[in-house]
């Protein structure tokens, strides 16, 4: 490769990394590698290919320089991030925008690219200095598809070097067979986690920066150890692909896609979907009896006229508290079995185990944590009793070791196809337990745009507050709100066949303030779904969409549940509650307002039609509509959407 930078990358290479990244004859892959070489200052760079002997010297890396360490289970490790470097970074998450483009990304937490750029750069100079650097080749979604994203991440972690050889498909083979005309399209991330502690942490906390230039494909991070903060194929490819996806008329969601399963009927029907964090987005991905094609990031595509997706990841980072046997009971199995599994931010007990909040298994009084040494009752600096774990200590595992997972749709190359569409909030006392949307832009306006996630007791502050979260996607969302929610609903134009869309809610709450249904009524839930994708059921019309009918619902909780269902149950549950319906359009407008100055006016009059005809409804059949009421009040029948 004919490079100024030939000589530096092989004074830093041995010989046999410096040849696998001259043998992908790609300049601009030569040049990141070799410009951030130059400018980040490692001791050594390593070069990994696909060959599982590259894929275990990263483990023996990431062992031997302290960033992981053997649990008692083989192939367990347990890495901590450190005090204060567990979650994801909001405030010094940005991004980089040419000046032209400030005003209409001000909302999204962005900074002129010149000055952005100039600050990022000056704490990545010399930031990786006598440390040991690694440079892998990954791929988003299938290698050689349509779907195809190829990716270099260039780190100084070899944990987030090891995450993602668990999270991501290889693709140094996809690097080496790419045609001349594809060789600049890739994504680049460049990571240091700069100067380590004695436990592997990031000392420079206060120089973190995530900063992500949507323009040019590549994200920077900084001083950063936590995943959410540093594996570059995550959240911050996410937004490089929302960016991507919405120039070239794609999409990309923060969304499951997984197969219900209709043994009587011998089909197989995919959905996808979406729920803001603590809404039931993993719970609903793997629901027993079905199967699991990815659990966070999809991409879709028109292909032959079909809504078509993938999984873009391969493993699993998920939040561990609160996974146990009962309610997590494929998950639970997988995490004590001696299989390559990185635990971060739980317990580790004197017996050598991982201990985490919510287990079921009464944890150990001392061992040592994301504080260091730990002992019960030890306090942080601001006097607050540190727990046995944090909140947001999470598993990083591989999707294959899952029973339920389903592999044929997983490496399919043109994707799995959508029937269904699932969007569900946190919501006490608004939406019903599930409603179909009567099309797919009504889809999109008033279930996924009014996407709500309402907190808890368990949340510091007010309960019962609700934060806007339209697609369950507003912290990723990387152009324009208004442009992102026209390219959703413009996205099926021209398609044989519209997905449905559905709303669920599994937090209503009864008159007594608890939940309606079990965990497990989220079973019945898809089911009714997936008959009514294939016409086998017939609805009730509310003022935003169909609601099921009490004798289906009676039989499906019984087979699915041996439950018996009541028609008391049902009939508040299935309540339209007008009232309180235009209160939450409200907001939407509101949030929209505030979030895209230039947000499309069609948007705001699809939300004043809904508003205008719940209030009619509201005038001619009551505030609270029994399931039936509305179709009688307007005349129709059973389907009725007047």
């Amino acid at each position: 490769m004919d490079s100024k930078f030939n000589e530096l990358l092989k004074s830093k290479m041995s010989g046999a990394s410096y040849e696998k990244l001259a043998a992908l004859e790609n300049e601009k892959v030569f040049d990141f590698i070799g410009s951030f070489a130059e400018h980040c200052n490692p001791a050594t760079i390593y070069v990994c290919d696909d060959s599982h002997e590259d894929n275990e010297y990263v483990k023996t890396m990431a062992l031997e320089k302290g960033e992981e360490s053997k649990l008692a289970q083989d192939g367990q490790t347990i890495h901590w991030d450190g005090y204060g470097d567990q979650a994801r970074d909001k405030v010094n998450t940005k991004y980089l925008v040419y000046k032209e483009n400030l005003e209409k990304m001000k909302s999204l937490n962005s900074v002129a690219y010149k000055e952005g750029h100039a600050e990022i750069m000056g704490i990545a100079k010399n930031n990786m200095e006598g440390k040991d650097a690694v440079v892998k080749f990954f791929c988003e979604g299938p290698a050689f598809s349509e779907f195809s994203i190829p990716c270099v991440q260039f780190t100084d972690s070899w944990y987030v070097a090891h995450s993602e050889s668990i999270l991501y498909r290889p693709a140094y083979a996809h690097f080496l067979g790419m045609k001349d005309e594809e060789k600049d399209d890739f994504f680049r991330f460049i990571h240091s986690a700069g100067e380590l502690d004695e436990r592997g942490c990031v000392v420079n906390l206060d120089k973190r920066r995530i900063y992500m230039d949507t323009q040019n494909n590549i994200v920077y991070s900084m001083n950063a150890q936590y995943a959410g903060n540093s594996v570059g194929l995550k959240k911050h490819s996410m937004r490089l692909a929302i960016n991507k996806s919405g120039q070239e008329g794609w999409l990309c969601e923060h969304m499951f896609v997984m197969a219900c399963l209709n043994e009587e009927a011998d089909r197989k029907t995919y959905f996808a979907g979406a729920y803001p964090s603590a809404c039931g987005k993993t719970s609903t991905a793997m629901i027993p009896g079905e199967q699991i094609v990815g659990d966070d990031i999809a991409y879709f595509r028109n292909i032959d006229g079909e809504f078509r997706a993938v999984n873009v990841e391969q493993g699993i980072f998920g939040i561990i508290k609160d996974v146990n046997k009962e309610d997590d009971p494929v998950i639970f199995e997988n995490l004590n079995k001696p299989q390559e599994l990185i635990f971060s931010n739980v317990l580790r007990g004197k017996d050598n185990t991982p201990y985490w909040l919510g287990q079921g298994i009464e944890a150990p009084k001392e061992g040592d944590n994301h504080s260091g040494a730990w002992t019960e009752g030890k306090k942080d600096a601001k006097g607050n009793v540190i727990g046995i774990a944090h909140g947001n200590a999470r598993y990083t595992m591989r999707l294959d070791y899952l029973e339920n997972f389903d592999k044929e749709g997983f490496d399919a190359k043109q994707g799995v196809k959508v029937d269904g569409v699932l969007y569900g909030g946190r919501d006490s006392n608004t939406t019903v337990p599930v409603e179909e949307s009567p099309s797919w832009e009504d889809g999109i306006l008033l279930k996924a745009c009014t996407l709500e996630s309402e907190t808890t007791s368990a949340t510091l502050g007010a309960e019962g507050v609700r934060t806007p979260s339209p697609m369950a996607n507003m912290d990723f969302v990387s152009y324009p709100l208004g442009e992102y929610t026209m390219n959703n609903i413009k996205f099926v134009d021209g398609m044989k066949e519209e997905p449905k869309v559905f709303s669920t809610n599994y937090f209503l709450l009864n008159e007594k303030g608890k939940f309606c249904t079990s965990k497990l009524a989220k079973k019945v839930w898809l089911h009714w779904a997936e008959g009514r994708v294939h016409g086998e059921y017939d609805a009730l019309a509310t003022p935003t969409g169909k609601i099921p009918l009490y004798e289906d619902l009676k039989i499906l909780f019984k087979k699915y549940l041996d439950e018996n269902y009541s028609l008391e149950d049902y009939t508040y549950q299935f309540t339209f509650r007008c009232t309180k319906w235009i209160e939450k359009l409200e907001r939407s407008k509101a949030f929209y307002a505030k979030m895209d100055a230039d947000c499309p006016q069609v948007i705001y009059e699809k939300w004043d039609a809904a508003i205008a005809k719940i209030s009619a409804a509201k005038e001619k059949c009551g505030d609270l509509i029994l399931p039936g009421a509305y179709s009688e009040c307007c005349g129709g029948g059973k389907g009725c959407c007047c």
